[in-house]
This record gives C-alpha cells, sequence and structure tokens, in this order.
C-alpha cells in the first residue's frame, strides 16, 4: 500500500482525487502496487463529497505522517507552496506539482533539495496540462542536444486569439467570451500578459538547455495590445497572430527566450493551432522537429499529468528519476541582434507624410497594404538586422505604430 496526500481542492486538486479514486483498480494493476489517498489539504469544508472523511486543514497532519510516501502539490502559487514543498522533501517524501509559478521561480533549488534527501520532485503538469513535454523531453530526446523550443503554451490567449480571428471578436469581446466560458480567469492578467506562457517557456528552457531560466530574464509581452486591423491585416499577408514562446540555444553558453505575439505564415503548422489546444515544438540535432499537441489547460488534463508523475513516483519509491538543471545566472539570457523579419503598422493623420517616410525608408517591400482614406498602412519588412529594422521604424513619421515579429 502507498499512501499519497493531495494539497489543494480546487479544479485540478478535485480533478486529481476523482481521478485517483475512479481509476483506482486500473492504476493499481499497472503498477502492481496500492495507491490510496490519505489526506487532502484545504481550508474549506466539502461535506458532501463520498472522500470528505479525507479532508484536513492542517499541513503537519501531512507532513508527520510517516505512511504518505508521495504529495502532490496543486494549491499554486509560491507561498505557501514552497516552504510546505521543502519541507516534506526534507521529511522524505516525493513531491508532484501543477504548479508552474514554483517551479519557474523555483525549480533548481527544490531540484536540488530532492536530489540531497533522495526523492523526487515531478512537474509534468506544470507545462502543456495533459501534454506529455517534460518527461519525452528529458528521457526520450536525451541523447539529443536541443536546439529551440518553440509552441503556443496559453489556452486562453489562443481561444481569444482565435476567436479574433476566425469569428471577427475584437479583443475586448473575445476576452468576455473566455471568461463566460470559464478559459479565462476573473483576473486575466497573467494569460493576456503573458506571464503564464513565460513561466512555461522558463520551466521547458531549463529542462532542455541545463540551466535555471527565471521569468525575470525573459523578455514577455502579452497580447492585449492586438487589434482586429492586426489581425485582419495579417490574413490578407497570409499570417495568422499567435502568442508564440521560444527558447533557443546560442551554443555560446547563453540562450535567447522570448514570449511575444507573433504573425505565423498559414504554411507553418503552429498557425493551425486554435482554440484552447497547445502545441510545442522542439527542434533537437538527431531527430529534428518533433511535435507535442493537445488540451494544455483544464481540470481531467491536467489532473491527468499529475497523476502520472504520481504513478512515476510509486514507481521509483526506492530510486530517483533523473531530472535536474543547474542554478543559472545573470546574463545567461541574452537578446541577440539577429536577421528577422516584422510586421508594421502605422497610422498618421497625414498620409501623405506617412507615405513618403514608408516609401523612403522600406523602398524595398512587396507586401503592403496602404490607405490614404484611414490613413494607414500595414506591411511585412524583408528580412534585416533587427536594429536596423527597429531604427527604420523609428522614422516612420506616424501617430501610432506598431511591430510584431514574423515566423515562417
Amino acid at each position: 500500500m502507498i499512501y499519497t496526500a493531495i494539497m489543494g481542492h480546487g479544479t485540478v486538486g478535485s480533478g486529481v482525487a476523482e481521478l485517483l479514486i475512479n481509476h483506482e483498480k486500473m492504476i493499481n494493476q499497472k503498477i502492481k502496487e496500492e495507491i490510496k489517498i490519505k489526506h487532502i489539504l484545504d481550508l474549506r469544508e466539502f461535506k458532501n463529497l463520498e472522500y470528505s472523511s479525507l479532508f484536513t486543514t492542517d499541513f503537519n497532519d501531512i507532513l508527520n505522517d510517516d505512511e504518505v510516501k508521495i504529495v502532490a502539490e496543486v494549491m499554486g502559487g509560491i507561498n505557501p507552496a514552497f516552504d510546505f514543498v521543502k519541507k516534506l522533501m526534507e521529511k522524505g517524501k516525493s513531491v508532484v506539482t501543477s504548479n508552474k509559478e514554483l517551479v519557474a521561480a523555483k525549480g533548481a533549488e527544490l531540484l536540488k533539495i530532492a536530489e540531497e534527501n533522495n526523492v523526487n520532485f515531478l512537474f509534468e503538469a506544470s507545462v502543456g496540462g495533459g501534454i506529455p513535454i517534460l518527461r519525452p523531453t528529458a528521457q526520450c530526446l536525451a541523447a539529443n542536444s536541443i536546439n529551440k523550443v518553440t509552441g503556443i503554451l496559453n489556452g486562453t490567449t489562443n481561444y481569444i486569439l482565435n476567436k479574433m480571428i476566425m469569428d471577427n471578436m475584437d479583443f475586448s469581446s473575445a476576452l468576455k467570451l473566455a471568461q463566460e466560458k470559464g478559459f479565462a480567469e476573473r483576473n486575466p492578467a497573467a494569460d493576456i500578459e503573458g506571464h503564464d506562457a513565460c513561466r512555461k517557456i522558463c520551466i521547458l528552457a531549463s529542462l532542455a538547455f541545463g540551466k535555471h531560466v527565471y521569468p525575470d530574464q525573459v523578455k514577455t509581452e502579452g497580447i492585449k495590445n492586438i487589434s482586429l486591423k492586426d489581425v485582419e491585416f495579417a490574413d490578407s499577408f497570409g499570417y495568422a497572430v499567435k502568442l508564440i514562446c521560444t527558447a533557443t540555444d546560442n551554443h555560446n553558453g547563453k540562450i535567447s527566450a522570448s514570449v511575444r505575439p507573433t504573425l505565423v505564415s498559414k504554411d507553418n503548422i503552429l498557425s493551425s493551432v486554435n482554440g484552447v489546444f497547445n502545441a510545442i515544438m522542439v527542434n533537437a540535432d538527431c531527430t529534428g522537429d518533433v511535435m507535442f499537441y493537445g488540451k494544455g489547460a483544464g481540470k481531467m488534463p491536467t489532473a491527468s499529468a499529475v497523476c502520472a508523475d504520481i504513478i512515476d513516483c510509486a514507481k521509483h519509491l526506492k530510486s530517483r528519476k533523473y531530472l535536474s538543471w543547474e542554478d543559472g545566472f545573470d546574463g545567461y539570457v541574452e537578446e541577440r541582434d539577429c536577421e528577422e523579419q516584422l510586421y508594421v503598422y502605422a497610422y498618421s493623420s497625414d498620409y501623405d507624410k506617412l507615405l513618403k517616410s514608408f516609401e523612403d525608408n522600406f523602398p524595398d517591400c512587396d507586401q503592403a497594404i496602404k490607405n490614404r482614406y484611414s490613413g494607414e498602412i500595414a506591411f511585412i519588412t524583408k528580412k534585416d538586422f533587427r536594429s536596423r529594422l527597429t531604427d527604420k521604424i523609428k522614422l516612420l513619421d506616424a501617430e501610432n505604430v506598431k511591430s510584431m515579429y514574423v515566423l515562417h
């Protein structure tokens, strides 16, 4: 008999409890061992549940129970989650979590504590919901040198952008619909400002390249400034607007990483990832491109990944799963001046001045939409170094200018 505990009984925590109970027989057959929930930590009361007797409001009931060998942390946030997880592992218990904020901020430290105490710290559910991505990257691609990770890592923003593209909805209306359907929180800042996606690319980059990447090292831009016009112009040029996360090995001991709205060519498979789905492309030296696709959030997909980690820990109670990375350092994530293309939108009440400045600075641009009536010009630049493109954009005689990166 292997006893486990769950900390948190919200959306994911309740899913974990339901899955372990409803799939108990199947899980036990797979690992040739019984897994039982002994405690569920939550400050609220759940009197009407069939497993209501398992609830406790005291963390110490879990910490000091020597029979509990595996704990699922699904509370979210850094505090008190970090303190709880640290104490549990120092007490000899393995921990699994879906808490991307915790892993992105404290992953290197917690992995070291797990190693020192010969326990496991697993977090498959922290990236991509039910999509298997961390375990395949760490194990199946272990013989590869990973060059780049690119993906759509936030289902909320992808749903909003998809509604703007497919249903001609403006940003505010699409966000409101996402909230009504439960795809966006009442306070959607973490999603629409890119913070959620940033935490996920930090975890992926840390695992792929071996050093911890902190969220404040990653240049992050959300989608709240994307207009319906941007989406329409992108479509006219043969692109779809997506929130793209990237992490690239610069082969100099450093990496580049970013989260930013991007025009993705319709020839690129990422442009067809719709709704709340996520997709992650890993480019490695031996395999080339490998893609992982599926629902990136939701109660049961995320619970599925948490339970998979619980099962993995149950199979490795007497041994450690090798999963670790070193702490990072200042300057580890660098912004390189590389060649790329940009989408540019410019508006001026003096269209003639805008047109002249456009023709002077971007004379060889072959993808452009010019509208004298609305005072707007939208175009895709030729490939050039980012610094040069930025300098040219500053020379546009416009009252409103915005740009986005282009991915082919």
